[in-house]
């Protein structure tokens, strides 16, 4: 899970990552993220020139640049907690994952005062007055700069930090205790599980046509898989191995045009060929296919016992598709 820190200056945002840093959380702070840049530009280190700093990436690589390059620190498996989030084009990006959640730390403004007077850094405010002009300035209408109240009306949680830090400390574990599991990501249902490994299964194809993956499956085992190229010992498509497709990319006939005999196997053939050539089953099968079966397809799928079709991608073959329903053999386009 990543726990994006936003809120006000002095509101305890730091504690509320230290706590979690306590918890295994791996920190990442998007203004140290501005300080690494700074460095290398050899820019002082001071709020005044980060800010400016921070306004001019955002400028130059999009408003989200800081959120960018802190999930480019996320490992799989692993908490995080991202502090200084400040614009709301940060939280866009972010939000887009599921396993994230910004929280808004809030304080009154006497407290947050004094807490800063405390720690007695020497850029701090000391005065009511210093303060909200800082508060002003990270509240800006530029969507390439700070928008911290645009940033805190985005939060799905608030945690009001007012008292001491043992309180704090509570508050921040019941937080990660009622949304961890939530947060999980979210598992692919059994199509889409088997229809992104057709995807990939496709980009083995040797074919110079549309790259396309077929896999058989039962019980939700994966008996068999097939991509669209030569037969095999026969020279790959992609090195002229088919003498159609080899005149089709040089202009010689049309796509469509059959005149010359195709040498290619298609995926969804390829898959029942390779179950049968293993001595596999595909009586009451399911078949993924990242396209809708051609008719000569259709005609192997219906006499290999396949009862069921799943397709991402509808092919313009009218015949094929007729010939699946008469038979009994249900098609799904998964959307």
């Amino acid at each position: 899970m990543i726990i994006g820190i936003t809120g006000s200056y002095g509101a305890g945002k730091d504690a509320v990552a230290e706590i979690l840093q306590k918890m295994n959380f791996y920190h990442v702070s998007l203004s140290d993220l501005i300080r690494e840049e700074a460095r290398k530009r050899k820019i002082e280190l001071v709020r005044d020139k980060l800010i400016d700093l921070g306004n001019e990436l955002r400028v130059r690589y999009g408003a989200e640049i800081l959120a960018k390059r802190a999930l480019e620190k996320v490992k799989d498996g692993e908490n995080y907690v991202f502090t200084s989030v400040r614009n709301p084009a940060e939280v866009e990006l972010l939000q887009k994952r599921e396993d994230f959640l910004l929280v808004k730390i809030i304080a009154p403004e006497k407290i947050c005062l004094n807490r800063l007077v405390s720690r007695n850094r020497e850029n701090d405010p000391k005065t009511l007055q210093e303060l909200r002009k800082i508060y002003a300035r990270e509240n800006t209408s530029n969507p390439a700069s700070q928008q911290l109240l645009k940033v805190a009306s985005m939060a799905k949680i608030t945690l009001n930090n007012d008292s001491d830090l043992e309180t704090l400390k509570n508050k921040v574990q019941r937080l990660v205790k009622d949304h961890l599991f939530e947060l999980q990501p979210k598992r692919p249902d059994w199509d889409h599980y088997f229809m992104d490994i057709a995807e990939a299964i496709k980009m083995r194809a040797t074919c110079m046509g549309p790259k396309k993956g077929a896999m058989i499956v039962k019980n939700k085992q994966i008996v068999s898989t097939g991509y669209n190229g030569t037969a095999r010992g026969i020279e790959h498509c992609t090195n002229g191995g088919c003498q159609r497709c080899t005149a089709r990319h040089l202009g010689k006939i049309k796509s469509g045009d059959y005149s010359l005999t195709c040498t290619c196997c298609h995926a969804e053939e390829n898959a029942i060929v390779q179950a049968a050539h293993h001595g596999i089953s595909t009586n009451g099968a399911i078949m993924y296919t990242t396209f809708t079966p051609c008719s000569t397809c259709a005609r192997m799928i219906i006499n290999a016992g396949i009862v069921e079709v799943v397709a991402k991608i509808i092919y313009p073959d009218d015949v094929g598709t007729s010939m699946l329903k008469e038979a009994g053999v249900k098609l799904r386009v998964l959307k």
